[in-house]
């Protein structure tokens, strides 16, 4: 369910706006992103596991709270990571 290490550092190479950039809104934004999916994924073959549901809903959430702040602060960067996650917005 959670991500390896190794997936965690490209995705901190792909989507840092800086060379040491760990805590931008877009890094975490994508680590959440890849994090839910793969939770998605768990969630499909067992239905019934609600204590992983409500992890997915919390995700879900600060993730919206994180674009929203984007939305708010940087349009420009909103734009640019809502097309390369491919989220519907």
């Amino acid at each position: 369910m959670s991500i390896t290490a190794e997936r965690k550092q490209a995705l901190i190479q792909e989507y840092a706006t800086k060379p040491g950039d760990t805590g931008s809104p877009e890094v975490q934004v994508a680590i959440l992103s890849e994090r839910i999916k793969n939770l998605t994924d768990h969630l499909k073959g067992h239905n019934k596991d609600n204590h992983s549901r409500r992890g997915l809903l919390v995700m879900v959430g600060q993730r919206r709270r994180m674009l929203d702040y984007l939305k708010v602060t940087a349009t420009e960067r909103y734009d640019s990571i809502i097309k390369r996650l491919e989220l519907r917005r």
